[in-house]
C-alpha cells in the first residue's frame, strides 16, 4: 500500500496521467481540399443539392436525428390533454348519471364498467404510443384522433355537471 494521497482518487488499472504528452487531435481540412461551393452535385432534374461524401442526401439523415419535431410534439402535448379531459369527462358525466342507471343497474355492476371507461382514454393513448413506437408520425397522429372520436365522453355531453 502506498501513502500517495492521490492514491485514493485513483482505480486499478488506471494510468497516471502525463502532462509532457499533448492529446493527439485531428487536424482540421484545409481549404485546399475543401470542394468549392459551386462543385455541388447535381441532381436529376438540375437542382444543386448538397451530399455527403458518400452520396447520400443530408435531408433524410437530418430527419433522423432530429427525433420528434416541434409541431409533433406540441400535437402530442395538446391530444394527451384531451385525453385526460376525456377521462375526466367520463368519471363526472359517469358519477352525474348513476341515479339514473341505478334504476336499470345495481351498483355493482356499474361501478366496474364505469372504471373502465373512465381508464380507456389513457389506456388508448399509451397503447397508441407504445404500439406505433418505430412508425411513422402520421400512424400515431391517426391513432390518436381515431382514439378521440371514439372515446367521447357521451354522458358528459348529453348531460354535462347540471344533469337534465
Amino acid at each position: 500500500m502506498t501513502s500517495d494521497p492521490d492514491d485514493a482518487l485513483r482505480w486499478d488499472g488506471d494510468e497516471p496521467e502525463r502532462a509532457s504528452a499533448p492529446a493527439v487531435r485531428p487536424a482540421p481540412p484545409s481549404a485546399a481540399s475543401a470542394p468549392e461551393p459551386d462543385a455541388d452535385v447535381r441532381s436529376s432534374t438540375g437542382s444543386a443539392e448538397p451530399r455527403t461524401e458518400a452520396g447520400h442526401d443530408d435531408a433524410g439523415e437530418d430527419e433522423e436525428r432530429d427525433g420528434i419535431g416541434n409541431v409533433a410534439l406540441v400535437f402530442y402535448g395538446i391530444i394527451g390533454g384531451v385525453y385526460l379531459l376525456f377521462a375526466v369527462g367520463w368519471a363526472v358525466g359517469g358519477f352525474r348519471l348513476r341515479p339514473r342507471a341505478s334504476l336499470l343497474l345495481p351498483d355493482v355492476m356499474y361501478f366496474p364498467w364505469l372504471w373502465a371507461a373512465v381508464l380507456a382514454a389513457p389506456l388508448w393513448f399509451a397503447a397508441a404510443w407504445v404500439l406505433t413506437r418505430g412508425k411513422a408520425s402520421w400512424i400515431r397522429i391517426v391513432a390518436l384522433i381515431g382514439g378521440g372520436l371514439l372515446l367521447v365522453p357521451w354522458p358528459f355531453v348529453m348531460f354535462g355537471t347540471v344533469g337534465a
